[in-house]
């Protein structure tokens, strides 16, 4: 018996010294449990105020849009300059810094469009981006008189009655303004009208209605859409059918802008779904692209 173990017992001794000599030969170590990959955190975009110059009429409207980009482009703040779009052609001449410019008529664009007609842009101004330009909005006219008004004003044509002492029109520069005269100039009534003595000016659109919904005036002629989110005025009357041009409101990138890109961006959200349902909504309608 002692025999057979001596020699068992010297095998069992043996394999832990060809364990070590296997592992220094190359025998493989066992796998090693990899590093686990962390994702990169992207950088956050650098924060960008974009100024856009809007006509007045387009105050209700673009103020719930900016809050709509909020969710796109969080980074980017939008500054708005509501004013008549003659005082905002003005002040981009002038050198006031502007990413975006959305006019209430096409004149006023026009006006700094070097690729406009020389007739329209006679000091050959150029401050619209090429290829920039779209037709954002279209609106109409109509005629408001103060909530309650016991004038029994119906029509534009009851402005050279006793119905009448006193109507607000946008000044000159003003397309609202402009509008108006084309429609009396149509009805035959403008030069009467001029030397009546009624006429009360307003520098822009918000100011024509806030002269009738205080009833210091009898009437004024307004965009349908102004007359839809105001309070303190009634719709009288719409303009006369073909009694003034289409009223189609053009936007486009100035080639000053100091954020070009974020301002071809947010030009392409104007365009989009979204803003279309927040225009349409308060009035406007969207022109053919």
């Amino acid at each position: 018996m002692k025999r057979i173990l001596v020699p068992m017992l010297a095998v069992l001794m043996l394999v832990p010294v060809l364990m070590l000599v296997l592992a220094a030969c190359g025998a493989p170590a066992p796998a090693s449990t990899p590093a686990p990959v962390v994702a990169a955190t992207p950088t956050p975009a650098e924060p960008v105020e974009l100024v856009v110059f809007a006509a007045a009429s387009m105050k209700e409207a673009m103020t719930e849009i900016a809050a709509l980009y909020t969710a796109v482009a969080p980074h980017v703040n939008i500054l708005y300059n509501f004013e008549s779009s003659g005082t905002l052609k003005t002040q981009i001449e002038q050198g006031a810094h502007c990413d975006i410019f959305i006019s209430a008529g096409q004149r006023q664009m026009n006006e700094l469009d070097i690729s406009a007609d020389a007739a329209v842009n006679t000091a050959g101004l150029d401050f619209v981006l090429q290829g920039s330009r779209f037709n954002i909005v279209s609106n109409t006219v109509v005629l408001v008189v103060p909530q309650g008004s016991d004038k029994g004003i119906a029509a534009f044509e009851d402005v050279m009655t006793d119905k009448v002492s006193l109507l607000a029109l946008g000044n000159s520069d003003v397309p609202v303004g402009q509008y108006a005269e084309e429609i009396y100039t149509n009805l035959g009534l403008w030069a009467d009208l001029q030397t009546s003595g009624k006429v009360s000016y307003g520098s822009n659109v918000k100011e024509v209605l806030t002269q009738v919904a205080a009833a210091s005036v009898d009437c004024g002629v307004v965009y349908s859409t102004d007359a839809a989110t105001a309070t303190g005025i009634e719709v009288a009357a719409a303009a006369p059918e073909g009694s003034h041009r289409p009223i189609t409101y053009p936007a486009a990138v100035l080639n000053t802008a100091a954020h070009q890109a974020e301002a071809e961006a947010f030009s392409a959200f104007l365009q989009g779904e979204a803003c279309s349902t927040v225009f349409e909504r308060i009035g406007f309608t969207i022109p053919a692209r």
